[in-house]
């Protein structure tokens, strides 16, 4: 072989030698892209051919993503223990949206009963999002199941399971609303919230309480102490106002390690206006139904040393025979007395009622041991109309009503009223 000759055959062989190498390591792609599953003990192409053009029926396939699914968080973990009554259990969905919710629990009410049921939630518009409707009882094991699917349609379930916090009575403080389911009461008839364990979290108790009204009128809350809160209206309430009082209290932060022990509710019905305006100093009674004086009776209070107090006072209850004795309110003078047509005003004992041993001193001097006296017509008059919750309004007697002595919630400015407000 001359040496033209070899000089020919080098570059031949060069080119064989970079090809060995080439197919040692991955396939070159136009642009230097790697050929798709390829890898380092791929084999080499043969020598002098190209690698397939993208789109030719030899071309490897591409590979396609796996979508991924759709995550459900609840704000509770699964297994957890003594999980707080005041707890609202949520479920919040990403890449994806909530199907169904399904909470549901088990356990011991305070008297050792068995109890079970579901809890009730709201959806998010986007599905996204679900919240319970109310918060946890105590003592409880609960099972939260939901389903959902991400935007490929791919759907999955979860569940979760997680117990309560074990909570004494004494740690519970159970609410009461009057007045009573379906009661008729008077224009003055505040709404009445009591506890039998004192409430600190004031501010939070009352972001829970409601007050509905037809038609609508201006109220507010107002504190009397830790363990009462009572709503009045602005004004007096309008004749024939219908209106419903809620205290979702269930589960709720109370204070000091103190929990909402219920939720409570109750509607009732205003009916006429009757308001009695007592007069001490003319010993007269006048009483106005709607607005027109119906009535004028002659009327004996309190004497010296047991005088009435002045004030906006209102019909507590109504008793059509009651007894009184002079040691209910620490009298030196003896008596016993079976008192007819009895409208309780104050909490200190002071009633509208007949008094026919007194009958010479009515509409001329105020001879009671505090209370207003009238003949037994007048009384069983007055009584068949008044209703719980009217108006009792006293004036002429330097004496003043205490706070809280019976409903005394129209015994202030409406501004006072509204400081006594958490909110």
């Amino acid at each position: 072989m001359s040496l033209l000759d070899r000089r020919r055959i080098l570059p031949a062989t060069a080119l064989v030698a970079a090809l060995a190498l080439a197919g040692c390591g991955t396939i070159p792609q136009a642009g230097g892209a790697t050929a798709p599953g390829s890898d380092t003990g791929s084999a080499a192409q043969p020598s002098g051919s190209q690698p397939p053009e993208a789109g030719s029926p030899s071309a490897a396939p591409s590979s396609t993503p796996t979508p991924d699914p759709v995550t459900l968080t609840p704000n509770v973990k699964d297994g957890a223990t003594g999980v707080k009554v005041s707890t609202v259990v949520a479920v919040k969905a990403t890449n994806g949206t909530i199907g169904t919710v399904k909470l549901s629990y088990a356990g011991k009410d305070s008297k050792g009963r068995a109890i079970k049921g579901t809890v009730d939630g709201a959806m998010s518009k986007d599905k996204s999002g679900w919240t319970a409707g109310e918060r946890l009882e105590p003592s409880a094991t609960y099972t939260l199941r939901v389903s959902g699917t991400n935007p490929e349609g791919t759907a999955i379930s979860a569940k979760t399971t997680f117990s309560t916090q074990a909570l004494t009575l004494q740690q519970q403080t159970f609410a009461q609303l009057q007045p009573l389911q379906g009661s008729k009461v008077g224009v003055g008839m505040p709404v009445i919230l009591t506890f039998d364990v004192p409430v600190t979290n004031r501010k939070e108790f009352e972001k829970h309480l409601s007050v509905t009204t037809a038609p609508k009128q201006e109220g507010s809350w107002s504190w009397f102490s830790a363990k009462e809160v009572h709503f009045r209206p602005k004004s007096y309430w309008k004749p024939g106002t219908k209106v419903t009082a809620t205290a979702d209290l269930n589960g709720l932060d109370a204070g000091n390690g103190i929990y909402g022990q219920n939720t409570t509710s109750t509607s009732f019905t205003v009916g006429r206006s009757l308001i009695t305006k007592i007069n001490l100093d003319t010993k007269k009674a006048k009483v106005y139904i709607n607005g027109d004086l119906e009535r004028t009776i002659p009327i004996s209070g309190g004497k010296s040393g047991w005088t009435t107090r002045s004030g906006t006072k209102l019909i507590m209850e109504k008793l059509p025979v009651t007894r009184m004795t002079n040691e209910m309110i620490g009298a030196d003078e003896s008596y016993d007395l079976k008192v007819k047509y009895a409208m309780r005003i104050t909490w200190s004992g002071e009633f509208l009622h007949a008094a026919p041993w007194n009958s010479a001193n009515l509409g001329r001097v105020n001879a009671s041991h505090g209370c207003v006296g009238m003949s037994t017509a007048n009384a069983a008059w007055l009584f068949n109309r008044v209703q719980v919750g009217d108006p009792v309004v006293t004036t002429g007697s330097s004496r003043g009503l205490e706070k809280g002595n019976g409903y005394t919630d129209w015994d202030v400015s409406w501004s006072q009223y509204q400081k006594g407000s958490a909110l």
